[in-house]
């Protein structure tokens, strides 16, 4: 039976202090590292050890699926790290102090930035401190300057059909660590949730979602690895 893991990466600093974070490159905290090796316990104790791994670009992800392998005792099974498993890019909120923000702008503008399905938020300057158009890791990639959901659900998707479909197909176990966005992307898509209800779906750090899928990868079952 193929199956999907999903693992949104640990608290990161920037969750912690309550910014917008997106693209830009923050760590995880102790208590995300805690919750990256919680994960990997748990896969472990569960017998349920991924064959292949994907994550994205950013430091926080990569760590998580380091630490949830090492863990689970299999820290040597092939990786694959892509952009477009990045999360969502925040644009000019990126580094803003969420409440301050809302503060600002009052909160229905707030809301609508962060939770509306197609619109972005305001497009982040070129040149500005949190541009990354120069970042090596991203040679060759034209950054977006801001994104909604919508435009990262068209990055996600088609990665995920033409890298890690694949596996699936060939009855694979697939963990994929990744972010709050990305990984909405591929729940929305799985699950069949609506753009409306999408964006009202809130994806915890360090809990492993599991998709049970048959053959032609429609889903069986999907439910959180701790409940089972």
């Amino acid at each position: 039976m193929p199956r999907l893991i999903l693992l949104r990466h640990g608290q990161s600093q920037w969750n912690l202090e309550n910014r917008f974070t997106g693209w830009w490159d923050v760590d995880v905290t102790e208590k995300g590292e805690a919750e990256a090796r919680a994960a990997g316990e748990l896969l472990k104790d569960k017998g349920l050890l991924p064959d292949v791994a994907f994550t994205s670009l950013q430091t926080r992800a990569i760590k998580t699926l380091h630490l949830a392998l090492e863990a689970a005792g299999i820290l040597w099974i092939p990786e694959t790290k892509d952009w477009r498993l990045n999360e969502r890019h925040y644009g000019g909120l990126t580094g803003l102090d969420k409440a301050e923000t809302a503060a600002k702008h009052g909160d229905d503008q707030v809301k609508i930035w962060r939770r509306s399905f197609d619109i972005p938020p305001p497009v982040l300057e070129r040149g500005s401190e949190f541009d990354l158009s120069a970042d090596p890791r991203y040679a060759g990639i034209d950054v977006p300057m801001t994104e909604s959901l919508k435009d990262t659900i068209a990055r996600v998707l088609p990665y995920y059909e033409g890298s890690i479909v694949p596996h699936l197909h060939a009855g694979s176990t697939v963990l994929v660590a990744a972010h709050g966005n990305s990984l909405r992307a591929l729940v929305k898509h799985l699950s069949g949730i609506s753009d409306d209800e999408i964006t009202g779906l809130e994806i915890p750090t360090g809990q492993p979602i599991v998709y049970d899928l048959d053959d032609d990868l429609a889903v069986l079952d999907r439910y959180y690895l701790s409940e089972r």
